[in-house]
């Protein structure tokens, strides 16, 4: 299913077809174990699943080019054994499949350029790609208002919406697209699969991108076993 003309939505990911690039984020790898240094104990299974979905993903994309949309890693301050060695396996298996990775810092990722060092990566605020603008989504920069930049993509937030047909309630991953400023706007769901991420349509939002009372004007994308138009944000009944 297309988003915009020639990007296309595949699992939690946009993928671009006329350049070649492969696009998603907030994967937040080590975040099994921040759990449970917390006391929260999950199985650590993600990191396999990680690479077996992934490797599939830029097998059936053959892009030239991947792009990490932000918090590739979670842990804020520091880097843990685990969060170091799974995180290069995860870049290795990015650089088996494309000619080149473009990691965009989100506000996980204070401590990446060691991991990035090693890979020869660059770790940058923002990437344009003629009229395509991709940052993380935490901050609003100067770019996000130049006049040649028509669509913003962003993560971040990690958008999920909750359905119902009574009694049955599903909450789901969801691409939204909107506009900022007359521009448009996408924000795409997280890749990572332990959480499904922030009702939008209750919660607190988190981008300065996004308005409460704008959020009714979205378009939504729901992500089951494959994508789904749900029309307007509007459209969904907010489960209280």
């Amino acid at each position: 299913m297309n988003i915009l003309p020639n990007i296309k939505i595949i699992d939690t990911a946009l993928y671009f077809k006329k350049h070649k690039l492969l696009v998603f984020g907030d994967i937040h790898i080590g975040y099994e174990e921040a759990l449970n240094k917390q006391g929260i104990f999950v199985p650590r299974i993600s990191n396999p699943e990680l690479l077996k979905r992934t490797e599939a993903l830029l097998q059936k994309t053959k892009p030239e080019t991947v792009l990490i949309l932000g918090d590739l890693k979670h842990e804020f301050g520091t880097i843990s054994e685990t969060e170091w060695r799974h995180t290069i396996r995860f870049l290795n298996l990015l650089q088996k499949y494309s000619k080149k990775i473009i990691l965009i810092r989100g506000n996980h990722d204070t401590i990446l350029e060691p991991i990035a060092n090693t890979k020869n990566l660059e770790v940058l605020y923002f990437y344009v790609l003629k009229d395509l603008l991709f940052i993380h989504g935490d901050k609003i920069l100067k770019q996000a208002t130049e006049k040649n930049i028509k669509t913003i993509i962003i993560g971040h937030e990690h958008p999920a919406v909750t359905v119902t047909d009574w009694p049955r309630m599903e909450t789901y991953k969801a691409f939204l697209k909107g506009t900022w400023k007359k521009k448009t706007l996408i924000i795409l769901p997280s890749y990572t699969t332990i959480t499904e991420g922030t009702n939008v349509l209750k919660e607190k939002l988190l981008s300065p991108f996004l308005d409460k009372k704008k959020m009714h004007t979205f378009d939504c994308y729901i992500i089951a076993d494959k994508p789904y138009y749900f029309g307007k944000l509007k459209n969904i009944k907010i489960i209280i």
